[in-house]
């Protein structure tokens, strides 16, 4: 039997991360209970996961379930941009929808 890790619920000061998040061929959906949908669309590859917020490190975070996991390096954390919550999320400029 292998070990595995709980779902974490967002931390309090990662609280900004919940919600919506769209941008160029990328979606986000991350829920206060740590629950992630990720849906992206690359030539040749498409993906569309419901996967587990399974810990933070600094402002990226690790995302699987079981012994798959995958990190999803954060270079701008959420911030107020043109009255708008933005963030980069590999690379992506997201945009939070309301």
């Amino acid at each position: 039997m292998t070990a595995q890790a709980d779902p974490q619920p967002i931390p309090a000061a990662k609280r900004a991360y919940i919600g919506d998040w769209k941008g160029k061929d990328m979606e986000l959906n991350i829920e206060a209970s740590g629950k992630l949908h990720y849906k992206r669309n690359q030539p040749g590859k498409n993906l569309d996961l419901n996967v587990d917020i399974l810990d933070f490190n600094g402002d990226n975070f690790d995302a699987g379930v079981g012994i798959l996991r995958s990190t999803f390096v954060v270079t701008q954390p959420p911030h107020l941009q043109d009255k708008q919550m933005k963030m980069t999320v590999d690379g992506v400029e997201l945009t939070k929808v309301e």
